[in-house]
């Protein structure tokens, strides 16, 4: 999931859609969020001071980075004796996801990448009014009721013209994710590791899965021209905007959201049998002899 968000953020209709559709579905919490490890003993780094340094190049030590996140996710599926997976990441973890998918290919089946971005800095930027309701009011200790109201109106703003919610509904929401857990400390750290990225455009050449690009065409958080630059960048992706939608997962999506995943996810997945099919099938190539450089009878071509 995304920045400070718990794996609940997962609309309850998308996962149920996906395992009917015959996928075995693991949510998990990044660090530092919900019921995982906080890492408290690192501070509360202020994330303004952190982008400014960045910004003058100057030293800047984040608590943790955006590979240590996605570390995190190949020992998690070490530990749950998993060899591959296919990768589904919203926001920071779309982000993450395109970190696993490049440096550790051997995990990765596929790659869908939901309202995230390369940390290009040629982008066009989040609206100001969207990041300052995301930053603002994350006091360490607020009454319950405060942190909710704040989190509905967060998710109110985060929300295309399309797909508005009932007022009910984004409070039931808060309400459990705000009583499971609420980590603001760790919210900053999660953000320091975002802004303390580099562009991810040079590793994004190295991903060879399939990779699915999905976005809302008003995103206020993360502009739509990040899911252009994320498909152009991404070798053979392929890019599908969903009209109205923000910088959330409402549930009238879920259904469309659940057969664009589970169609590229089967695909890929043929894509890989027919590739293990095919090195079992052709024969042994005669070894290649070795070449002797020093040689004057013989050449590289």
């Amino acid at each position: 999931m995304g920045l400070g968000a718990q794996m609940t953020v997962w609309p309850e209709q998308l996962v149920a859609e996906l395992v009917r559709r015959g996928h075995y579905v693991i949510q998990f919490d990044n660090r530092d969020v919900g019921l995982s490890s906080k890492l408290d003993h690192w501070g509360q780094p202020n994330p303004i001071t952190h982008a400014l340094k960045r910004k003058l190049k100057l030293e800047h030590r984040p608590p943790y980075t955006l590979d240590d996140m996605a570390q995190d996710v190949v020992e998690l599926m070490a530990g749950l004796h998993i060899a591959k997976a296919h990768l589904v990441g919203a926001s920071m973890g779309g982000m993450i996801a395109q970190i696993v998918a490049a440096k550790h290919k051997s995990r990765c089946l596929s790659l869908t990448t939901i309202m995230s971005t390369s940390g290009n800095p040629k982008l066009p930027k989040a609206n100001l009014r969207v990041m300052w309701q995301l930053v603002s009011n994350r006091r360490p200790n607020p009454t319950e009721e405060s942190a909710i109201a704040q989190a509905v109106e967060l998710n109110r703003i985060l929300s295309g013209s399309r797909f508005d919610l009932e007022e009910s509904e984004l409070r039931r929401l808060a309400e459990r994710n705000i009583k499971r857990s609420y980590h603001p400390a760790g919210f900053k750290r999660q953000l320091v590791a975002i802004t303390s990225a580099q562009s991810r455009v040079p590793l994004l050449k190295q991903i060879k899965v399939p990779t699915l690009v999905i976005h809302g065409s008003e995103d206020p958080l993360i502009p739509v021209q990040a899911a252009l630059d994320l498909a152009i960048h991404i070798p053979k992706s392929k890019i599908r905007i969903i009209r109205g939608m923000g910088h959330n997962l409402p549930a009238a999506v879920c259904p469309s959201l659940a057969k664009m995943i589970a169609k590229h996810c089967q695909k890929a997945e043929r894509k890989w049998a027919q590739k293990q099919q095919k090195m079992l099938t052709e024969p042994e190539q005669p070894a290649t002899p070795s070449l002797g450089l020093n040689d004057p009878h013989q050449s590289l071509h």
